[in-house]
């Protein structure tokens, strides 16, 4: 494939995954306006909806300002107040990502592998510039650079997964790893076994919250269905919903995570759901949320335990491989370096999955970021501390008993 075909296959490929990530919404709404209201509004009212879903589901604020009767439904005292919506739907970055690492594939099959990635990194860029400027309104205006900057950095995580150019033909990280290489080599041990055990725990803990919330939600299926039953929406009204929740089911495990840890989240400003104590006030009508415990769980502090047993675990398999080439303080560095790096993971998900769902007490709905990060770092680095005590105790004996 020439330079040229490179250029348009690549760009062809951004240009997919944007069209993708708004067709998800715009599907929907686009049937709505055909059946529901009869073609009579506007179809650029549904564009503009649909793109920014798309738009807050890579992190963009968007300012909105509510109509009289809008205001009054929530409890603003006064209209025309501008709220802004900071919270990412982390559904549609989750998909971003997943079709980026595609791309990145895709391109790195060409001939041109570096010049297709850098187009279609610029395609994506421009196309979201487009979709953010063809949305800009007096009612819903999304921040322009947010718009053009933050879903190409999404996607471009995706590209580079997903593209040979990174890992097989080390055109990029071929200085650093020379760079690298030169490091004495406790040191390269200690900092990649940190990184690997730090990454593996925050795995690890996002599989567990991943269990934590299907048991949740298939546990709480009456609560569920009957909150779909309140809102009286017809089909369409069901599946848009449906795919709202869908969107933000991402930000959900997160937040069960962050629940495993300690500090818990809020929905709403004066709100807490943490293992040792629930208190609810009013929540909005999604019915997804209605698999949010109640009251204090009897054996909630059982959940703590998440962090630590997986933490200890993952000092237990990687102590053995370093036992023999790392002192003890340098294992209590290691131990550190692991808790860093779950905790830096977890922090940085909590941050992406909280914000402003709306206006009064929805300003503050999600996760502290930087409680859940210190609590992760003391939890990791402690259990993963004597996890690694553990094995290089084990394997001294071992050696004991081999000599003997």
């Amino acid at each position: 494939m020439n330079r040229q075909l490179t250029l348009l296959f690549a760009a062809f490929e951004a240009l997919l995954v944007v069209a993708i990530g708004i067709a998800i919404p715009l599907v929907p709404l686009t049937l709505l306006w055909g059946i529901h209201y009869g073609l009579a509004i506007d179809w650029t009212v549904f564009w503009r909806t649909a793109v920014d879903i798309w738009l807050v589901g890579h992190g963009t604020d968007i300012t909105v300002v509510l109509a009289p009767e809008v205001s009054t439904a929530v409890g603003l005292v006064e209209a025309g107040t501008p709220v802004t919506i900071t919270m990412a739907l982390l559904g549609f970055a989750l998909l971003t990502v997943l079709l980026g690492v595609r791309a990145g594939r895709r391109v790195a099959e060409t001939s041109h592998a570096l010049l297709g990635t850098l187009a279609s990194l610029a395609t994506f860029g421009a196309a979201s510039f487009v979709v953010t400027l063809s949305t800009l309104h007096p009612v819903a205006r999304p921040s322009l650079w947010q718009g053009t900057l933050l879903p190409t950095v999404v996607f471009a995580i995706g590209l580079i997964i997903g593209s040979q150019v990174v890992s097989s033909k080390g055109r990029v990280l071929g200085p650093i790893r020379r760079w690298i290489s030169r490091w004495p080599t406790h040191v390269r041990t200690i900092v990649a076994t940190s990184l690997r055990g730090g990454a593996i725990a925050a795995a690890g803990l996002i599989l567990v919250a991943t269990v934590v919330t299907t048991l949740a939600i298939v546990t709480s299926y009456a609560e569920i269905i009957r909150l779909y039953e309140a809102l009286h929406t017809e089909v369409l009204g069901g599946v848009a919903v449906t795919i709202g929740q869908l969107a933000i089911l991402p930000n959900i495990v997160v937040w069960a995570a962050t629940w495993l840890v300690g500090p818990g989240f809020a929905i709403g400003t004066g709100s807490t759901v943490s293992p040792l104590a629930t208190s609810l006030g009013p929540i909005p009508a999604i019915p997804v949320l209605g698999a949010l415990p109640e009251g204090d769980l009897a054996l909630g502090f059982v959940g703590l335990l998440a962090p630590v047993v997986i933490g200890f675990l993952v000092g237990a398999v990687l102590g053995p491989r370093i036992a023999g080439e790392l002192r003890r303080r340098e294992l209590a560095l290691v131990a550190g370096g692991i808790g860093f790096t779950a905790a830096a993971i977890i922090g940085l998900l909590a941050w992406a999955s909280a914000g402003s769902a709306g206006p009064g007490r929805l300003i503050d709905v999600g996760p502290d970021p930087w409680v859940v990060a210190g609590w992760a770092f003391v939890e990791f680095a402690v259990a993963a501390g004597l996890g690694l005590l553990a094995s290089a105790r084990h394997d001294r004996a071992n050696d004991g008993f081999t000599q003997r």
